[in-house]
């Protein structure tokens, strides 16, 4: 049966859509743009729900979710006014529309659901199912076959939002489960061979799902492979053990009975087999890759004798010890002279350490030595310990480790035994030895661990405080136990009462402590070791994270820990790698550290009061004057606003590219750095912080970081306030003017540049009151306030030719031409535009450059001579690229594909109509995106018209 076969005759003529890999759609049996990505979501929503109206509210929550942007509603319009000239490209102007249409609320694709591929892979499933239950095994596969090859990809390939995201894995679970129906279908066609690869394949990427090991034993089973098909049942065990705490379920077990075969290997009669191993984990989620390389160090294929030497090491709390007795017990068949365990105590405080010798004579005791027998002498314990364990195969689990130099006397097995150590510590002892480094746990992991903890309806009843509480838990399975235990201790609470309780930094610590579990006992010993050893290096490293406690940034620099410390960058190197090694730091790319938020929240308690304002004083000042030196160096035509006078040093830059890297790498670490120091109840230091964020202006406008700017100025002018200093709340008024005036709320951004040239002119500040009426004026074109615009302007022009400031004179002439644009008086606007042209050529000045000549292409378009605009345009748009300011380049791409429209050359503007929107939709300007918006529709209304 083919259920599409009386549809192919119309879809030849129609629209089709494909949701099964990149979103596709296809007119008149050619491939057609859908547009930028969120274009293609709206596409996916209604062709999933074919001739269902989808409400507009539906849109904005599948394309956003919660958060969607202020401009949400006009970019839906704006995606659905470009579909319908894609679905109906001869409609005419006013014609209603038939593919596409409003309808109570919303919008309705008229699609028979055939016309979607996931609607007929959907349909194929259904007919192989009807074929199999008619006995029809060889149409079954057919129907399979046929829905399978439907899929190019991923689906919805590079779609984003939250309907995408939910209709990949619903679309995936089915693509699977029809992968397992075609592999039944096969072994009940006796054609198991052909089935075995894509079942290993399955198990492979998906290895949780209990179905494709079923399959996978029966169809060894089918293939004579009956030992393979228990190994599967095995690992499938295991599998499921360790990362859902679940036995096999019926259909394994069933098809296990039917390959079972085989016997324990025997024990030997009179010999004691130790089984010392603590209790697993009920609880036990995650650490797939890490459990598998283990099983394969300590069970290796092809009877080869096990690593003897494997380290499992981490930060405090990170689950080392769960894993390890996690692998010990799913390997301890493969060693059956037994399985010996031993707490080193090397992170437990005020507990001491057990001796070498004590290690030895409990091991040999361990093993059915008598008392009497144990030598009293280390050396002779040893050579015993070596000789007992001749020809033996036993695991040794070392816990807790404090060091390589604890753990050193026990390394040297023979052949078939292995030692499996846990460390918070490194530990490096030459080729014999691997090392696996456990990272916190995933989004996914430690949402399965707290479901299991406290029960998963409790967790889905709000999945966004559960990820809130796993990232204030640092994804610890430590930290993420204890606040397990603390909710089951509470059934009253919701998951977000306890997360409410944590987002308190101050007392976060004290929360995540229940019975005998406590992060901060945890986090202690691991201090205590350093700062009460005897090496200078663990001092050093002991005092530097106390110091990196006194600040609140993602990462530090050798340079930046260079100037919270006071010593020189070679000892603070040495000292962050020791903590590092130590596992209370992070290294990241070179050169840069980062602590846990649990690290940092303990270390931040460990410096003396009167010892915390002079090192972040120094670090706090390092930053703003790099941050003033990176915005002059990165771009010297700028008009850089006043900082605060500080007495501190920073960085240098041999250059503007290197300025500009150092900027973007930075930015994030300087902005917490800013918003930390504004806070301090020390005028300095907030100072200091408030020029931080001044001198990252100028770079957070390039970048177009419109939220950035608007929520820095709002701290900057309560800074300012708060000080009362006149300089700081000026440049405030001017940072919050340029935001709000990015972010298209040109009101307010009128309000704050009155603000910024009310107190320039009370300063007396020349430079600044020419500034802020340049400013003024761009704003004031925005609403099309022209001849007030220009009046700003050529005030702006006398006043930067008084104090001979170039940079105002150019923005001034920019000004100029743009109002004259508006206000119709080109020849003007050429006049002024030429003007500031040479000017800014003569400064080398690029920047402007590139917005001279995208204003003159505009005049050239009002003119009507379309090809020398064309000209113009085309010449500015890759200078316009090079610049920093993306309002530049999405501007010359808008007047670009006007340009090419008005010559008549439809596939370039539309080209650079759909470049310029995916630009004004990245930048999440509502202005520009609906400019690029219109220009696109023009582009197509005239490749319909000229079709």
């Amino acid at each position: 049966m083919d259920p599409t076969r009386d549809h192919e005759r119309s879809l030849a003529a129609g629209l089709t859509v494909g949701l099964l890999g990149p979103v596709l759609g296809v007119f008149h049996d050619e491939e057609t743009d859908l547009g930028p990505p969120l274009q293609q979501a709206i596409v996916a929503m209604l062709a999933m729900r074919s001739s269902r109206v989808v409400t507009l509210s539906q849109l904005i929550e599948g394309l956003w979710g919660d958060a969607p942007p202020p401009s949400a509603t006009q970019s839906v319009y704006t995606y659905v006014a470009g579909l319908r000239r894609t679905c109906e490209p001869d409609r005419r102007r006013r014609q209603p529309p038939s593919t596409i249409s409003r309808s109570s609320g919303g919008y309705l694709l008229r699609l028979d659901p055939l016309q979607v591929d996931a609607h007929v892979f959907t349909a194929r499933l259904d007919a192989a199912a009807r074929d199999r239950k008619a006995g029809d095994l060889a149409g079954a596969l057919r129907e399979i076959d046929e829905a399978l090859a439907l899929w190019r990809g991923p689906a919805l390939s590079g779609v984003p939002g939250p309907f995408a995201e939910g209709e990949r894995a619903r679309l995936e679970q089915a693509r699977l489960m029809a992968v397992e129906a075609r592999a039944d279908v096969l072994l009940r066609l006796d054609r198991s061979e052909e089935a075995l690869a894509e079942l290993y394949d399955l198990i492979h990427h998906h290895p949780l799902r209990e179905r494709p090991y079923e399959l996978l034993m029966l169809a060894l089973h089918g293939c004579g492979r009956q030992a393979e098909a228990l190994t599967v049942f095995e690992q499938a065990r295991q599998a499921l053990s360790e990362e859902l705490g679940v036995d096999p379920g019926e259909g394994l077990r069933r098809a296990h009975g039917i390959v079972l075969a085989g016997s324990e290997r025997p024990s030997v009669p009179g010999k004691v087999i130790p089984r010392e191993l603590p209790g697993d984990l009920i609880v036990f989620v995650g650490r797939t890759r890490e459990t598998v390389r283990l099983k394969s160090l300590l069970d290796p294929w092809a009877d080869e004798p096990p690593h003897p030497f494997v380290v499992i090491c981490g930060p405090p709390g990170v689950g080392k010890s769960a894993l390890a007795v996690r692998a010990a017990h799913m390997v301890r068949d493969r060693f059956p002279d037994g399985q010996l365990y031993v707490n080193l105590r090397g992170g437990t405080p005020n507990v001491p350490r057990p001796s070498t010798y004590d290690i030895f004579s409990r091991l040999l005791r361990g093993i059915g030595t008598p008392d009497s027998a144990v030598p009293e002498d280390e050396e002779e314990a040893a050579a015993l310990w070596r000789s007992r364990l001749q020809d033996g195969r036993l695991l040794l689990v070392l816990d807790n480790a404090a060091d390589l130099a604890q753990v050193k006397p026990f390394i040297a097995t023979p052949r078939g035994t292995a030692v499996l150590v846990t460390s918070r510590e490194s530990l490096a002892a030459g080729d014999d030895c691997v090392q696996l480094r456990l990272d916190p746990l995933s989004d996914a992991e430690a949402t399965a661990m707290l479901s299991k903890l406290v029960g998963a309806d409790r967790v889905a009843a709000d999945l966004g405080q559960t990820t809130r509480l796993i990232r204030l838990c640092d994804g610890f399975p430590l930290a993420l136990r204890v606040a397990g235990a603390r909710l089951v201790d509470r059934p009253d609470w919701t998951v977000g009462a306890l997360t409410t309780r944590l987002t308190d930094e101050r007392r976060r610590l004290r929360e995540l402590e229940a019975g005998d579990l406590a992060v901060r006992s945890s986090l202690a010993a691991s201090w205590n070791a350093l700062s009460g050893s005897n090496r200078e290096i663990d001092g050093e490293a002991a005092r530097l994270l106390a110091l990196l406690g006194l600040l609140h940034v993602p990462d530090v620099t050798v340079e930046a820990a260079t100037a919270l410390s006071g010593t020189s960058p070679f000892d603070v190197e040495r000292a962050l790698d020791r903590l590092c090694d130590a596992h209370l730091l992070e290294a990241g790319e070179p050169g840069r550290y980062h602590p846990h938020d649990l690290v940092r929240l303990f270390s931040a308690d460990l410096l003396p009061a009167d010892e915390r304002n002079a090192p972040l004083k120094r670090t706090i000042g390092y930053y703003a004057q790099s941050t003033r030196a990176a915005a002059r160096t990165s771009d010297p035509h700028r008009v850089h606003c006043l900082y605060p006078e500080l007495d501190a040093r920073g960085r240098g830059f041999g250059g503007a590219q290197e300025a500009g890297a150092w900027l973007r790498r930075e930015e994030a670490t300087l902005l917490a750095a800013a918003f930390q120091a504004m806070a301090d109840p020390d005028d300095d230091i907030a100072r200091a912080g408030a020029g931080i964020g001044l001198a990252l202006w100028w770079y957070q406008q390039g970048a177009y970081r419109v939220a950035g700017m608007v929520s820095l100025g709002e701290r900057l002018l309560a800074t300012g306030t708060r000080l009362d200093d006149r300089v700081i709340t000026m440049e405030a008024h001017a940072h919050l003017a340029t935001g709000l005036y990015l972010k298209g709320d040109w009101a307010a951004s009128i309000e704050h540049h009155e603000g910024h040239l009310r107190l320039a002119r009370l300063l007396g500040d020349r430079f600044n009151e020419q500034r802020a009426r340049g400013n003024l004026a761009g704003t004031l074109l925005k609403w099309d306030q022209c001849a007030q615009a220009l009046e700003h302007a050529l005030a702006q022009r006398v006043i930067a030719r008084e104090i001979a400031s170039g940079p105002g004179e150019r923005f001034a002439l920019l000004m100029v031409g743009r109002a004259c644009i508006g206000l119709g008086r080109l020849e003007e606007a050429s006049r002024a535009l030429e003007e500031g042209s040479a000017l800014a050529e003569q400064a080398g000045d690029a920047l402007r450059q590139a917005e001279f000549a995208v204003a003159q292409g505009h005049v050239l378009l009002e003119l009507g001579r379309h090809d020398a605009a064309l000209a113009v345009l085309a010449a500015a748009l890759e200078p316009s690229r090079a610049t920093s300011m993306k309002m530049t380049e999405v501007s010359c791409l808008v007047h670009l594909a006007r340009a090419y429209r008005l010559v008549g050359r439809t596939s370039e503007a539309m080209r650079y109509s759909i470049e310029a929107l995916v630009l004004a939709e990245r930048m999440g300007s509502a202005y520009w995106l609906e400019r690029a918006a219109g220009e696109r529709e023009a582009a197509m209304g005239q490749r319909s018209v000229h079709a």
